[in-house]
């Protein structure tokens, strides 16, 4: 019994029903006090002596009962979840866990992938629990650098994301609930090991001079098939970069260098028939955008890019 907590006292009404009973002993807890004895030809063959306490377990545990049972029942339980979740190796043991995403940079496509991130002694891992799937995970081993980076958001909202610097030269982006949080924790795990400097962030296409901009349809890949999106276009000596208004970063960076073709392949697009602009490029297959003036986008990227214009 807790200090200061009225103790449990028994109460006997014959009026009782069976809904009034479970609400008792949830809410208040009930004391069961029973001795039977089991007979068989008037000789006592058995007898049970039992004194339990029956109650919901907020209740239990506002009377200091259970606690430690509650605890160890609820570490153990989250620990077989996260084991089940991302498959801990051998020793391995989790050092945090929050919701959080990773910056999918695949091609010329960009985008946030939500999950959850685990930060482990051996690895950082973001896993998307529906359809389950690692998204993303390296070895601690292989992070060279972090550092903490604001970013605003599509609503005006600036957030902390975490920048990573790995070994194979690679760099990647995690957002987390408690981004200082697991900056800190993953500085710990490498032990003062993040040594290696950022390189200079490469200047935004923002202080080049647009040679185009204006509203482009873009037949963006998705999982269960292409799409079209209405957003802003812009077209610079070095790239074309697309963002629709829901975006928070481009969803296309085509390089002007990768831009082997441009052609007019005709049919349906919502800016209307016949106004689709079908980019060939060298690495990244045909790119198709939708314009309300596809001529005059087509001699602009011509112009940005000495291409042969075919079809």
């Amino acid at each position: 019994m807790t200090a200061g907590r009225p103790p449990m006292r028994p109460t006997r009404d014959p009026r009782v029903t069976l809904d009034d009973l479970v609400e008792v002993v949830l809410n208040k807890g009930a004391v069961l006090h029973l001795d039977l004895i089991v007979a068989v030809a008037d000789i006592p063959l058995i007898g049970v002596s039992i004194r339990a306490a029956i109650a919901g377990m907020e209740t239990m545990l506002e009377y200091g009962m259970m606690r430690h049972w509650d605890e160890a029942t609820r570490a153990w339980a989250e620990r077989s979840a996260v084991r089940r979740a991302i498959e801990l190796r051998e020793g391995e043991g989790v050092l945090c866990r929050m919701s959080g995403g990773h910056l999918l940079t695949e091609g010329i496509c960009t985008g946030w992938r939500p999950g959850t991130v685990y930060l482990t002694d051996q690895r950082l891992v973001v896993l998307r629990d529906e359809p389950r799937e690692i998204l993303w995970q390296t070895e601690l081993a292989a992070v060279r650098a972090a550092r903490l980076e604001p970013e605003r958001t599509v609503g005006g909202e600036e957030r902390l994301r975490l920048r990573l610097a790995l070994a194979d030269g690679r760099e990647e982006r995690l957002s987390a609930r408690e981004p200082g949080r697991l900056h800190d924790l993953l500085t710990a795990a490498r032990a003062g090991r993040l040594d290696v400097p950022f390189p200079p962030a490469p200047a935004g296409d923002e202080e080049d001079e647009p040679l185009a901009e204006g509203h482009l349809w873009y037949h963006e890949p998705r999982r269960g098939g292409p799409l079209w999106r209405g957003g802003q276009a812009r077209l610079t000596a070095d790239r074309l970069t697309w963002k629709s208004p829901v975006d928070s970063r481009p969803a296309l960076v085509l390089p002007t260098a990768d831009i082997t073709g441009v052609r007019r392949p005709g049919g349906a697009s919502p800016a209307g028939d016949d106004r689709v602009l079908a980019l060939r490029t060298a690495a990244h297959g045909e790119v198709l955008l939708a314009a309300d003036d596809p001529e005059a986008w087509r001699e602009k990227l011509t112009a940005a890019r000495p291409v042969e214009p075919i079809g």
